[in-house]
């Protein structure tokens, strides 16, 4: 019979289809669950490497600002250090030179747009080692600048002490000069004794004295000249004849020429004698004039030496008689 009482085998099939969907739509939930755990985990780590790179970028834009600043620092101090003179700066040559390296180098380093932590390192023991350099160079400026005033409260009390010197050696100078003058003064020779003959020459040479203008051959002058403080040595003594017009007379035979006079300028003279001086003694000059003609009157002798005149004279001749 084909009929029966069991229920048939066409609704058993369709349980399994049913449990292998769901156990289908249970794992794509969990892969699902996963993959979204996965991403908020992975965009948490993402946020946490650029929150890092944030940081350490914002910790090496302060430390380069950081080092900029301490670096313009040390410029500051460079700077200050500029106004020190020529003459000191001159002996900061050297400590110059390693000191503008060291700036080129931190230089290069904070012009880098990138610059790294490592870098900056570096620059901030230059820096330190720049500021070394520049203490070192503020306590030599500063003992420089102590020796410098020093040497010019040295030279100010030495210029001071030269003015005074010069005054005290213009002083002595003058008084020197003065004192020189005096004693030239008062080394002047004084002539006395002055003896003016005229003689009258015989045909036998025998020489007689006369006053006859026309018998008159020559005049015969002597004198002595002396001075207690003179210096020993050679002088030339001056004789100046002046005849009865008023007028110098010389002589060939004399070498008659002009001397300078201290109150008259110059003067025409009739004899240089040279003598020789010994100190605070008499010393004795005799020399003859004999211009040819003698004329009736006076004739004036005058004796200088050192520019004055130290002594003079007078002889008159007179005019003759018919047979004279």
């Amino acid at each position: 019979m084909s009929t029966t009482n069991f229920p048939t085998a066409t609704t058993e099939p369709q349980e399994p289809r049913k449990n292998f969907k769901n156990l289908i739509i249970g794992i794509l939930a969990v892969a699902l669950v996963g993959t979204g755990i996965a991403l908020v985990v992975d965009k948490n780590k993402s946020g946490n490497t650029i929150q890092e790179q944030q940081t350490q970028i914002a910790t090496v834009t302060d430390q380069k600002s950081e080092v900029q600043k301490s670096f313009d620092a040390s410029l500051a101090r460079l700077d200050s250090m500029s106004t020190v003179n020529t003459s000191l700066q001159s002996k900061l040559a050297d400590g110059n030179k390693e000191i503008a390296k060291t700036k080129s180098e931190i230089r290069s380093i904070l012009n880098k747009k990138n610059a790294t932590a490592a870098e900056l390192g570096r620059a901030k023991k230059l820096i330190a080692s720049l500021n070394d350099k520049i203490s070192g160079m503020e306590q030599q400026i500063a003992q420089l600048t102590q020796d410098n005033q020093t040497l010019t409260q040295d030279k100010a009390t030495l210029t001071q002490e030269k003015e005074q010197l010069n005054q005290n050696l213009t002083a002595t100078t003058a008084t020197k000069d003065s004192l020189v003058q005096k004693v030239d003064v008062a080394s002047t020779l004084n002539a006395s004794n002055i003896d003016i003959k005229p003689v009258d020459v015989r045909h036998s040479g025998k020489e007689k004295v006369t006053t006859k203008a026309k018998r008159v051959d020559k005049l015969l002058i002597s004198f002595d000249v002396s001075n207690r403080i003179a210096a020993p040595g050679m002088t030339d003594v001056y004789v100046c004849v002046i005849g009865p017009d008023g007028k110098p007379v010389s002589t060939q035979s004399l070498n008659s020429g002009t001397f300078t006079t201290r109150e008259e300028g110059d003067k025409a003279f009739t004899a240089k004698l040279p003598v020789d001086i010994e100190t605070a003694k008499k010393k004795n000059v005799q020399f003859s004039f004999a211009p040819g003609n003698f004329q009736q009157g006076n004739y004036t002798i005058e004796i200088y030496q050192n520019g004055f005149l130290i002594g003079e004279g007078t002889r008159s001749l007179r005019k003759g008689g018919l047979f004279s």
